[in-house]
């Protein structure tokens, strides 16, 4: 974990975060955004998500954007996607951000499915939302920053 301080006292400090500390910061679970190449081209969706049995879970809606672009037909196949959650502090001018790389896997075993509707993962949007992604985290990476309390800057 290095960290590394722009020129001059005051300036902001980031510190590169390791894979077990960023899974433990996602771990409470809260709001992510997922990232993918969708059939209208990059999308980014916001979801609610958890940390359940190591991989991020979360829910959308049968025939959703997310269910048709992620969807091959073919059983246990997965598409890569991103997964970016982050929480700053205004305040104390610090927080952290953590992206996760991994394949989206669609949830299709209705006793798994059952399993994740009793682990509190609640969906984005209101409605039942009885569709289960998991995204099985290959490369996880993160950073804490602490502003300089010089206002915003170009990263």
């Amino acid at each position: 974990m290095s960290e590394q301080q722009t020129p001059g006292a005051s300036g902001p400090v980031a510190r590169t975060l390791g894979e077990e500390e960023c899974l433990r910061l996602i771990a409470p679970g809260g709001i992510g955004r997922v990232a993918y190449s969708g059939r209208y081209d990059l999308t980014v969706l916001p979801v609610n998500f958890r940390l359940y049995e190591g991989d991020i879970v979360f829910r959308t809606e049968e025939g959703s954007t997310m269910d048709e672009d992620l969807r091959s037909g073919i059983p246990d196949a997965a598409y890569e996607v991103a997964f970016q959650v982050d929480d700053f502090d205004a305040d104390t001018e610090q927080g952290w951000s953590v992206l996760v790389h991994g394949p989206a896997y669609h949830v299709v075993d209705e006793q798994e499915r059952d399993a994740l509707s009793g682990a509190g993962v609640r969906p984005w949007a209101p409605g039942e939302r009885r569709l289960f992604f998991r995204i099985k985290p290959h490369r996880v990476s993160g950073r804490w920053v602490r502003g300089g309390g010089g206002g915003g800057g170009d990263e």
